[in-house]
């Protein structure tokens, strides 16, 4: 298993930006995705950063180091988000890979912590996140913020 973040092989874009897609975006969405990547490459910036979990040749999941995932609390800065691992691939702690790449990259990056938004309990917690909000995303709904420090 290898993380690939697509700023350091941008050959992997088009790649990244049809996976993405096709986990999270909806008809409304699919520009946002192929945007932000698109952008994130040539940066200077400490974000974003977006990551392919790779098996060899085959992505098997993938996550964003972002500024906001949509969501109110827009003091909190950098937020891990679009985590995703293969249904198949699940149950082996993969995830964490995705996880400790955004944390290394955001601590190089100069922050003292990292932030997500998720309605799932009890997994983010298994890696070092604790439950500090509730934040509100524009589409009215709401979501459980966690913090982890780096």
């Amino acid at each position: 298993m290898k993380v690939k973040s697509v700023r350091k092989y941008p050959q992997l874009k088009e790649r990244a930006i049809s996976y993405f897609q096709e986990k999270w975006a909806n008809d409304s969405s699919m520009m946002v995705y192929e945007d932000c990547i698109t952008h994130s490459i040539a940066t200077k910036s400490p974000l974003p950063h977006w990551y392919l979990l790779m098996e060899d040749d085959q992505i098997i999941g993938c996550a964003g180091l972002i500024t906001n995932d949509f969501i109110s609390r827009m003091d909190l800065y950098p937020w891990i988000c679009a985590v995703y691992i293969e249904e198949t691939h699940r149950g082996n702690a993969y995830g964490s890979l995705l996880m400790e790449q955004a944390k290394r990259d955001a601590k190089t990056g100069g922050f003292t912590h990292l932030y997500l938004c998720t309605d799932h309990i009890g997994y983010y917690e298994n890696y070092g996140f604790e439950y500090i909000a509730t934040g509100y995303h524009p589409w009215g709904e709401s979501s459980r913020i966690y913090s982890t420090a780096l």
